[in-house]
């Protein structure tokens, strides 16, 4: 199949190959648009289950990324790189320093970030061969890691769904099941513990699994229960496409509001959650909080007072985007897309976008 015909293909700028004999490394770079700047997105290690899966999730998150930096009213565009690996069993330095090696090749087209399977640390091990790697600041609130940001704008879109569901504020006996409880996903439940929220977890880890019951007083599911749960909320926090025809049939649930990059498996299972009444907060538009908490470190002007104003409109967006909803009889992802759309379409954009505005 030519990458032109790929089902994931949108009009992307770039999409390179990458592969380093020595170091094992083999890697694909997609830059989706920079029509409001250089594209910025993480790099994620993954054992994916072949090159196909690979190219479908770069592709689809660099997409993602394009419409995020743009909902969030930064001057970025959208950017994505997968290495193709176990980052538990796979990972060393020297095959991050390839890696680095290639994103230079770029000329800042793409700039990186950690991501999942990536760290901070390994941050900088690509930053050793090139300039382009943002998430590095010390100075920043939490030393350069933007998991903590991401996990706060999602717990304020949350809200924000709640809110819209249900009328209320407070979090105080909601049922929430979490799908995935890493870096993110655990910052997510810890919130909504603090905030009095009931919490039902499962993850590919079990150690991840067991910290969450152990330190957050979580209830333990197995990977398929999870979407079969008697709850109000599903935040999906692991990999994409889990919102599909089996598994929107099976939920229970009231609102979808996770960190995940395209929950959605196809755009028409966003009409599949209305027809239930599923009210659905876009992914990119709800997990946006790292990629503010990175524009800033980028910028090199960072104030954690600023960042946090910043990623807090998301809520604000996420009420806009469910009132259009209502509005029109649009799904929430059809609305989210039109603004977003509307705002890094034309080669002017730029001059339009207030970087504190979301």
């Amino acid at each position: 199949m030519s990458i032109f015909s790929h089902p994931a293909y949108d009009k992307h700028e770039q999409v390179a190959f990458c592969q380093d004999a020595k170091s094992g490394l083999k890697a694909i770079i997609a830059v989706h648009n920079t029509n409001l700047g250089p594209s910025l997105g993480g790099c994620r290690m993954w054992p994916y289950a072949d090159d196909g899966e690979a190219l479908n999730d770069v592709l689809r998150l660099s997409r993602g990324m394009t419409y995020k930096s743009a909902m969030a009213g930064l001057k970025l565009g959208g950017g994505k790189a997968v290495i193709i690996g176990d980052p538990r069993k796979e990972k060393t330095p020297e095959l991050l320093r390839a890696m680095g090696d290639f994103i230079n090749t770029l000329g800042g087209r793409y700039i990186t970030a950690e991501d999942s399977g990536t760290s901070v640390a390994d941050m900088h091990i690509i930053g050793e061969r090139t300039q382009y790697v943002s998430g590095l600041i010390a100075e920043s609130e939490h030393g350069g890691d933007p998991s903590p940001s991401t996990a706060y704008g999602v717990f304020v879109g949350l809200k924000a769904a709640v809110e819209h569901r249900w009328g209320k504020s407070d979090l105080s006996g909601l049922k929430v099941s979490l799908q995935g409880v890493g870096n993110v996903g655990f910052r997510l439940a810890k919130l909504l513990k603090d905030a009095g929220a009931e919490l039902f977890v499962t993850d590919i880890f079990q150690d991840n699994i067991d910290r969450a019951v152990s330190e957050l007083g979580a209830t333990a599911v197995s990977a398929d229960e999870i979407f079969d749960l008697d709850v109000d909320l599903f935040a999906p926090c692991a990999l994409g496409a889990v919102l599909n025809d089996d598994t929107i049939a099976r939920l229970k649930v009231g609102a979808v509001a996770g960190a995940a990059n395209n929950q959605l498996t196809e755009m028409r299972h966003a009409a599949a959650l209305g027809e239930k009444g599923i009210l659905y907060a876009p992914d990119y538009v709800i997990n946006a909080g790292g990629i503010i908490d990175v524009y800033y470190q980028q910028q090199g002007d960072y104030d954690p007072a600023r960042v946090k104003a910043h990623i807090e409109t998301i809520g604000s967006t996420m009420q806009e985007i469910f009132q259009r909803a209502a509005e029109t009889g649009e799904t929430t992802a059809h609305v989210a897309d039109r603004i977003a759309e509307e705002r890094f379409g034309h080669e002017d954009a730029s001059k339009n976008i207030d970087p504190a505005a979301a």
